[in-house]
């Protein structure tokens, strides 16, 4: 709970990274329910939250990354085709509910996959579809997300005409021997050229993910990635870790000797901290503990809306949002997926209520990712004073060199920082077991 006593706590204070994300506990809801149960929460003409947004899922990839859990779908034309007709029907279909034109959408994300696979077309009428279907705020921040193989001047000036604002990249790795081992399919050159014409357009933002802990990637190379991403003009980055996961591919090729071990968690902790201080040297405004914007046309909306208690409608395969206090999760076989939307029904695979405690967990989530918890902020969003409930816990983390404590505010070190997901894990799950308590206080 507390974290190791060490006198290197970036590195040593936990084994590894619990997640890629903290959450918290949820309960499923019947099979025989979801349909009646969502039916209703979208006849509601009440938002339950202040924020809200869309999130639309782009279950198609050129090929799997080593790295990654989330491969779905092959791309292929006639597919992506017979899919984005059952998207565009679900769109409108979903846009009829009394829930989704009772507040405008503070933000619009569509992710995958790879939404950059779609046609020039396409994703003109995606984003000209979603602005005429739902109410968004003037200043609504519509991302496109995907990869810069195959996204030509047409892809991109397709997308600007449908109204998408901002762009994100996940880029990885500048390094062309890091980038082909994990199946990243461009090399070093067509990156940069790609990200120099995009970036001179000066029409939206331009946001890149990098990763680090690859294989091949050592901390001479790390350095470059980040000098790269200085140079390239882009408004801002996200420096995410790799997370050891079992049964992807990276795992079998190390096993056949065909890929080096990536990283462990001690070197990953030594790139984080690289990181960190390569942006405060080159005066890179933080936005959270692992993005920064290098301007002010940057304002990552709805990844923070994301981690608060802002309602999520999603749409596509494998899709997933919360809407009046429902968790979802849509069906990832395109059949199934394309099958319920003819029918007019909810596409949904699971279906969870959400914990009793998650105004906590979301408010913690926010926290921790901004790296600063504020004792008037929980008290505000809670209602109780959590911040006063927690101190035990804090001192025992700024003992083991997390977390820095005052009377109102705790600071996440550098080492809280880099375990900022373990230790909102770990006080979320205190919260859950202690609900009684929670509350009488």
């Amino acid at each position: 709970m507390v974290g190791k006593a060490t006198p290197d706590p970036i590195r040593y204070a936990f084994e590894r990274k619990i997640s890629a994300h903290a959450g918290g506990w949820t309960k499923p809801v019947s099979p025989e329910s979801t349909q009646s149960v969502l039916c209703s929460a979208l006849t509601e003409n009440e938002v339950v939250s202040g924020s809200r947004c869309l999130y639309v899922h782009i279950p198609f990839c050129r090929v799997r990354c080593t790295y990654c859990n989330f491969f779905q779908n092959a791309s292929s034309s006639s597919l992506i085709d017979e899919y984005f007709s059952a998207l565009l029907a679900e769109i409108e279909w979903k846009s009829r509910f009394d829930w989704s034109q009772a507040a405008p959408f503070q933000a619009v994300y569509i992710g995958g996959g790879t939404p950059t696979d779609l046609s020039a077309k396409q994703l003109k009428i995606l984003g000209k579809k979603l602005r005429e279907s739902f109410p968004l705020t003037p200043d609504c921040e519509i991302t496109l997300e995907g990869r810069l193989n195959r996204f030509d001047d047409e892809k991109f000036e397709g997308a600007l005409e449908g109204g998408f604002n901002r762009f994100s990249f996940g880029v990885q790795s500048f390094d062309t021997k890091v980038r082909r081992a994990a199946k990243r399919l461009d090399d070093r050159e067509y990156v940069q050229e790609r990200l120099s014409r995009f970036t001179s357009y000066n029409a939206a933002p331009i946001v890149l993910d990098l990763l680090y802990g690859l294989p091949h990637q050592t901390l001479e190379v790390w350095r470059d990635d980040l000098q790269c991403y200085l140079e390239s003009g882009a408004d801002g980055v996200d420096l995410y870790q790799l997370i050891e996961m079992k049964g992807l591919p990276m795992e079998a090729m190390v096993q056949q000797g065909r890929l080096p071990m990536p990283a462990d968690t001690q070197m990953k902790a030594s790139m984080y901290e690289m990181g960190v201080k390569f942006m405060a040297e080159h005066f890179q405004r933080r936005l959270s503990v692992n993005h920064w914007a290098s301007g002010n046309r940057e304002r990552s909306i709805y990844n923070s809306l994301a981690k608060t208690t802002a309602e999520v409608l999603p749409l596509g395969s494998g899709a997933g949002g919360n809407v009046g206090g429902l968790q979802m999760m849509h069906h990832r076989k395109l059949d199934t997926y394309i099958e319920s939307v003819k029918k007019q029904e909810f596409p949904v695979g699971m279906v969870f209520k959400s914990s009793e405690s998650k105004e906590s967990s979301a408010a913690i989530k926010w926290s921790f990712d901004k790296g600063l918890i504020s004792r008037r902020y929980l008290l505000e969003a809670l209602g109780y004073d959590l911040f006063e409930l927690a101190i035990p816990l804090f001192k025992a983390w700024q003992k083991n060199g997390l977390v820095e404590l005052n009377s109102d505010y705790v600071n996440l070190t550098l080492a809280g920082q880099f375990w900022s997901v373990n230790l909102a894990q770990i006080m979320i799950k205190i919260i859950e077991d202690n609900k009684e308590n929670t509350r009488a206080a």
